[in-house]
């Protein structure tokens, strides 16, 4: 089915994992995509694969500036954006908060809360004009629970759900639904950011008992940016395999 025929999507850390994997899901239902990623030879790559005609630009979403000048460029090669899909983000070390490296903190805020930040503020002003967009962010089930030693992630991506619940209420009355995920762990390569006993305690909170598969992240997150969910906004869809029941 070409659910996504005719619509350009943007994925931030679409080179790779879960990202990538969504980006993949929509090309394969008719969707131009646009890889934004801080990795740009690895993204050139992932969009060559795609083999539907991909594009990907280099971007820090620390960066307002290299934001704003790749949703330029976005909109420059496809006169339009119609979906965004914000997987960028970082972990992080693994420390208890007494602990934890200042600048480390300050730098996972920038990545996870004004990296998603700067891509929605970028897209929105031209999904209003067109009085129709999909936006969904990815946060974590830490967003919700909060991991001991982990302070910055868990802190940042219950940033990202706050965030994601205030915009929803702002674009309600325009076609735009905008939501988030919190996954639990999924094996990518977030993961060389932690430590092995950090992997297993995540492992042990998951009632499947075992890691979330990125096809699995990729299907429920593709429905999500469909014309389908044309009434859910300002929602947090739960991908922890049972972990959170709220």
């Amino acid at each position: 089915m070409k659910t996504f025929e005719g619509q350009v999507t943007v994925v931030t850390g679409g080179a790779q994992g879960i990202g990538q994997a969504v980006a993949q899901r929509i090309a394969a239902a008719g969707g131009q995509i646009v890889l934004w990623d801080i990795d740009l030879p690895l993204a050139s790559k992932a969009a060559a694969d795609l083999g539907v005609g991909g594009l990907a630009y280099g971007v820090d979403v620390k960066s307002w500036e290299s934001v704003s000048a790749a949703c330029a460029q976005t909109l420059g090669a496809c006169g339009r954006i119609d979906v965004l899909i914000h997987a960028a983000g970082i972990a992080g070390p693994n420390a208890p908060l007494a602990e934890y490296d200042v600048a480390a903190f300050a730098e996972i805020q920038a990545v996870n809360l004004l990296g998603t930040f700067h891509v929605n503020r970028a897209v929105v002003p031209g999904m209003q004009a067109q009085n129709y967009g999909r936006i969904v962010n990815i946060a974590s089930v830490a967003g919700k629970d909060g991991n001991p030693n982990a302070s910055a992630y868990s802190a940042s991506k219950a940033a990202v759900i706050g965030l994601t619940k205030s915009l929803g209420k702002e674009l309600a009355n325009h076609d735009i639904a905008v939501n988030c995920v919190t996954p639990a762990a999924a094996r990518t390569r977030i993961f060389d950011q932690m430590s092995e006993d950090h992997i297993a305690y995540m492992l042990s909170k998951i009632p499947r008992g075992r890691f979330l598969e990125l096809d699995e992240a990729a299907g429920m997150i593709s429905w999500i940016a469909s014309r389908e969910n044309s009434f859910t906004t300002g929602a947090v869809f739960d991908l922890s395999g049972g972990r959170a029941t709220y």
